[in-house]
């Protein structure tokens, strides 16, 4: 397949690749040689945004970042015979799985942030025998609660909030660039790359729907909360931005409670999208993981 839009290489020096699942061509990047690393993304965002710590670890690591249908470089499942697709985090962790299954993967070490959590906790619950160890970002496993919670969910999910991220690109124009403490790196070619996936109303159903997923996918993220002891016994790395609003002191205890032997780097001012904010020194951090045993 040909790319559907264009990033300058100094940014994005990778090249891109398709697998098949169910007919959706999802598009990954796979990278260098050693122990795999999968990296996965959320919302609004795309495999773009572990570009700097891949070009970290690819020397020393084989570095794999995919994109979710309709997001990123990945077909819309609108022109591959899926009109029914829902852009839920079910559906995407399914891909996800499909993808790792395609590639034969193993000894694969998970690194997950935002949605990528849910999404990829739930591939690594459902084929734990194929991943070794995790690097949790800033994130969550379990249903959510609480008013804010509920207000998040419905003010975006519909309403006026659903029609601001699909005429307007609201998490692409004013929600990512909220989440990024270090506002050099949103340069006009970084923010035309985060932009290029969702470039009609159409194009940005996959982003309206998260929001209010948040508590329509109650179901499915009490599966993935259910099979977190499966994980129990694998090594665990905690990197997390102290400066997120959206995942705080409390997840992040909470994810010290379930895996209480897991060992936690603090970003300091990292915002919630610590990919931009603390690509150095997640990298860093992923190395001294694999060094230390």
């Amino acid at each position: 397949m040909k790319r559907p839009f264009s990033v300058p290489e100094s940014l994005y020096p990778f090249e891109s690749r398709w697998c098949e699942v169910d007919q959706l061509p999802v598009h990954y990047i796979d990278e260098g040689k050693g122990p795999p690393i999968l990296f996965l993304h959320g919302n609004p965002t795309w495999s773009f945004l572990y570009r700097d710590i891949i070009k970290e670890l690819r020397s020393d690591f084989r570095c794999l970042a995919l994109d979710y249908p309709g997001m990123g470089m990945s077909g819309k499942p609108r022109d591959h015979g899926h009109p029914d697709y829902g852009f839920s985090p079910a559906e995407h962790s399914r891909v996800v799985e499909g993808v790792v299954e395609k590639l034969d993967l193993s000894e694969v070490t998970l690194m997950v942030q935002d949605w990528g959590g849910p999404i990829g906790i739930g591939v690594a619950t459902r084929l734990p025998e194929r991943f070794s160890r995790l690097v949790i970002g800033n994130t969550w496993a379990w249903p959510m609660t609480g008013l804010p919670v509920k207000l998040f969910s419905n003010g975006l999910g519909r309403g006026l909030g659903r029609w601001l991220i699909l005429e307007k690109n609201l998490f692409v124009e004013k929600l990512l660039p909220a989440g990024i403490n270090k506002k050099e790196r949103l340069t006009p070619e970084v923010m035309a790359a985060y932009r290029a996936p969702y470039p009609t109303p159409l194009d940005r159903e996959p982003t309206a729907v998260f929001p209010r997923a948040i508590l329509e996918s109650r179901d499915y993220l009490a599966e993935v909360q259910a099979g977190l002891g499966k994980l129990e016994e694998k090594p665990v790395q905690l990197v997390w931005g102290t400066d997120d609003k959206a995942f705080r002191k409390r997840e992040l205890r909470r994810w010290q409670e379930i895996y209480p032997h897991a060992r936690t780097r603090l970003l300091r001012g990292a915002n919630h999208f610590i990919q931009e904010d603390a690509a150095e020194e997640i990298a860093t951090c992923i190395r001294e993981f694999f060094e230390d045993g």
